[in-house]
């Protein structure tokens, strides 16, 4: 008899909702983790009188308790939606490129409302009006085809199918948004400023595929960004009570060190500690590369190989977390995430991403002006950005290493200060995060935050799941998109295959597989007929 069905190695996102659908699911479970505490990006670390996100900048999928989305049914179904309190934002996010002797500024902020948002951009852009329209509608179609209609047209393996129920999303959905951006819309400071989301994928518009940013923008404008009091931590230590109570085994501060296997299937797992486990099935939430190249016994399979070869490594990110000694409002903060753009051109952004140099886009966010609890009274918890590619600073010289930390940073902080003037005489608490901490921390290659690199040739729907290893499967953020959402929705799914599989061969409870907006499919698919109609 194994000592458990399945092992989940590492606690991050997809491996909490993994190891949770698995337990509460019947199978026995245990979940391994290298760190003290659950989470992987989901945590929050504490300077003096302030405690930190470490990373969720806005989570998608809630919706308001009026009009719940997708994910407090995941929430519910992992029992933990009872226990997080939602603070929804007023806004998506504020755009603002700064003034030159050459060129006009920009500063517009868009409402988390998907009518408001239309004549938002329609006052700022009236000659566009018409073009503007058309793209929203065209972002909420393929978005309302790939929620409603996608599912069970992708399971039937038929393009006939496909083409059928979801004519926008074959016709639009897999060209590149800077392509459909360029379609629709002519100002270049309407495209930067509807495709600012880019950031989230870490490739420029014109190497992701539109349905990614129709989705978002759909997302987060009608069914609201929100935070969680308490942060992306309180979300880590529910889904770890929800485990933990229903007889699930934790051990942290415990590295996995091999993944045992016999003729092509799964055996076990053995520890740091010198403890080996057994079991039939392991998910592991931590890279493919590491799963595959250094925790299984054998040599890598050539289906994984190959798989590497052709891929690349996202990007990472250098963070500043700063404690400032006034409030949101003393700031003059007037939205809660704020995309600051120096050139229009995403290519040039993404391009000095890969050097060590000043960046031409920052994200500022500031967690305490929607839900003031997040900070002291009086004062601001806020993370500034910039997305970077690890490979760079794996070349710093160690004695240059903090000198070329702390010049960034301030690099940052005057980039910001031209929008927020007064950071840097605020500042009670900082602390600087470059890729090689996120290498440290996440144990990702070169500190990687969205697995591969994001763009339409990596899709799934290009990729054959990697099935060599009976029993091994891969979740996270490198089995899919990046980012919050999808990375719980991919632990959960995973292990609904997986019980799946334990259920053939044992008597474990089979998880309840109802689609999650069965409850709002009807109005969608009505909403979704009236626009495909309205742009065949």
């Amino acid at each position: 008899m194994m000592d458990y069905d399945a092992i989940v190695i590492g606690a991050g996102n997809a491996g909490l909702t993994a190891a949770t659908t698995l337990q509460r699911g019947g199978a026995k479970t245990l979940l391994i983790e290298r760190h003290n505490i659950p989470g992987g990006c989901a945590t929050s670390f504490i300077r003096g009188n302030f405690e930190f996100e470490v990373a969720l900048h806005q989570l998608s999928g809630m919706g308001t308790d009026k009009s719940p989305f997708i994910m407090r049914q995941v929430f519910a179904d992992l029992g933990i939606m009872d226990k997080l309190q939602v603070v929804e934002e007023r806004d998506i996010y504020r755009f603002v490129k700064v003034a030159s002797d050459t060129e006009v500024g920009i500063d517009i902020t868009l409402p988390a409302d998907w009518k408001g948002l239309a004549k938002t951009l329609c006052d700022a852009f009236p000659k566009e009006k018409s073009g503007i329209k058309k793209f929203l509608n065209l972002c909420e179609g393929v978005s309302l085809e790939c929620f409603v209609l996608m599912p069970k047209a992708a399971k039937s393996n038929d393009e006939s199918i496909l083409r059928a129920k979801c004519p926008l999303y074959v016709k639009y959905g897999l060209r590149s948004a800077k392509e459909i951006l360029d379609e629709f819309l002519e100002s270049e400071e309407l495209k930067s400023i509807v495709a600012a989301y880019w950031c989230y994928l870490g490739v420029p518009p014109k190497e992701f595929p539109f349905q990614d940013l129709a989705i978002m923008l759909y997302a987060y404008s009608s069914f609201k960004p929100c935070h969680i009091k308490g942060g992306s931590q309180a979300i880590s230590s529910g889904l770890l009570e929800s485990f933990l109570a229903a007889g699930g085994e934790i051990k942290f501060n415990c590295s996995a060190t091999t993944i045992h296997t016999d003729n092509g299937a799964i055996t076990g797992v053995s520890t740091e500690a010198g403890e080996t486990f057994t079991c039939s099935q392991v998910i592991s939430n931590t890279s493919p590369m590491h799963t595959f190249n250094e925790l299984l016994d054998i040599p890598t399979p050539i289906q994984a190989s190959n798989d590497f070869k052709s891929r690349r490594i996202g990007t990472s990110a250098f963070v500043l977390y700063i404690g400032l000694d006034c409030s949101p409002q003393t700031l003059g903060v007037t939205a809660a995430s704020t995309f600051i753009v120096d050139d229009l051109d995403e290519q040039v952004a993404h391009d000095n991403m890969q050097k060590i140099v000043a960046p031409k886009h920052t994200m500022f966010t500031c967690y305490n002006y929607d839900d003031p609890s997040f900070a002291p009274e009086g004062k601001s918890a806020i993370s500034l950005l910039c997305l970077q590619y690890g490979e760079p600073w794996k070349h710093v010289k160690v004695e240059d290493y903090a000198q070329t930390k702390y010049d960034l940073a301030q690099t940052l902080i005057d980039h910001a200060e031209r929008v927020y003037p007064g950071i840097k005489e605020h500042i009670e608490e900082i602390e600087v995060a470059t890729p090689l901490t996120m290498m440290r921390y996440l144990n990702t290659p070169d500190g990687a935050i969205y697995g591969f690199r994001q763009n339409t040739q990596d899709a799934n729907m290009f990729r054959e799941r990697i099935t060599e290893i009976d029993g091994l499967h891969i979740a996270g953020c490198w089995n899919g998109m990046g980012g919050f959402q999808p990375t719980y929705m991919v632990g959960q799914s995973t292990a609904k295959y997986v019980l799946k599989q334990l259920g053939e061969s044992m008597k474990v409870n089979k998880p309840k597989m109802a689609n999650p907006l069965s409850w709002k499919n009807m109005k969608l698919a009505m909403q979704l007929k009236f626009i495909q109609a309205r742009l065949s």
